[in-house]
């Protein structure tokens, strides 16, 4: 049986944020999962629920400015607001879940924040999984538009700057129809603030990727047109962890666990925690 509820919690940016906790009987670890950009945790349910069926629990945000937190939609002033929602909620799971191993988890932007946090953080972690993570994107603007942006990061943080194309989110219509309905969606363009915070940690992130040695699932469609497979495929050549596993899939969308495949790659992500989960005895 699982249990699903809802939390909130103050950021360290002073945001109130709210999350999401699915939490099965006897739970034997955790997940932490961070979603993408302009999206919401309520849409990995799917997920979730086969992470509880394999007693593990999960644990989501909504970033700032995200879902139901607090915060104008798509904007941030630092790429640190979205670490320090992920750092606190962790703590969150050390009271909640005493002794549990924690797994992350993140999604495109998401898969960006998980690897900047394990970055900083590995020690609260015992594994680093990302989908389709936002490592390198083929939506970087030219040379002279980005220091437009760069411009407008400053003068005008709040400027409309980027917007995103949901067909690229799944070949399934029904997922995207679904996507783009969604209240809790942002269908809106992204701050100028936001996409320079996001480049700028994007560059930082591929200069250390040889420091991550967390064991590392990386998962990526290969028709994504929203972040690039290369990134993937470079950080997981570049990562000194000595238990890493790149999947590519051909022809798959930006949000795989939204493919038709899905709940077979939902299927392989379960079955690798729980490889990496600590022998019972």
């Amino acid at each position: 049986m699982t249990a699903h509820s809802e939390g909130s919690f103050v950021n360290g940016s002073g945001a109130r944020i709210t999350y999401l906790r699915w939490q099965p009987q006897t739970p034997r670890a955790v997940v932490l999962l961070v979603h993408g950009m302009a999206e919401h945790a309520g849409r990995y349910q799917p997920l979730a629920q086969k992470l509880c069926d394999a007693n593990i629990a999960v644990c989501a945000p909504d970033l700032p400015g995200h879902g139901r937190s607090e915060g104008k939609r798509c904007h941030i002033g630092r790429f640190e607001e979205f670490l320090t929602t992920v750092a606190e909620l962790r703590a969150l799971i050390g009271t909640r879940f005493p002794g549990l191993p924690v797994f992350l988890l993140g999604h495109s932007m998401g898969g960006l924040v998980a690897t900047a946090t394990v970055l900083e953080s590995a020690q609260d972690y015992r594994g680093l999984v990302l989908s389709g993570p936002a490592l390198q994107t083929e939506l970087t603007p030219p040379w002279l538009q980005i220091q437009i942006l760069r411009l407008l990061a400053v003068v005008w943080p709040s400027a409309p700057a980027l917007g995103l194309d949901a067909a690229g989110v799944s070949r399934d219509p029904a997922v995207v129809k679904n996507y783009v309905e969604d209240p809790l969606n942002h269908t809106g363009k992204v701050s100028a603030r936001m996409v320079a915070e996001l480049f700028a940690r994007m560059g930082d992130v591929q200069q250390r990727f040889a420091d991550i040695h967390l064991p590392l699932l990386v998962l990526h469609g290969g028709a994504d047109s929203m972040t690039a497979p290369a990134g993937s495929r470079a950080l997981v050549q570049a990562a000194a962890s000595e238990d890493k596993q790149l999947e590519v899939y051909d022809g798959l969308y930006h949000e795989i666990f939204n493919e038709p495949e899905g709940p077979q790659i939902m299927d392989q992500v379960v079955a690798w925690l729980l490889a990496h989960l600590p022998s019972k005895g």
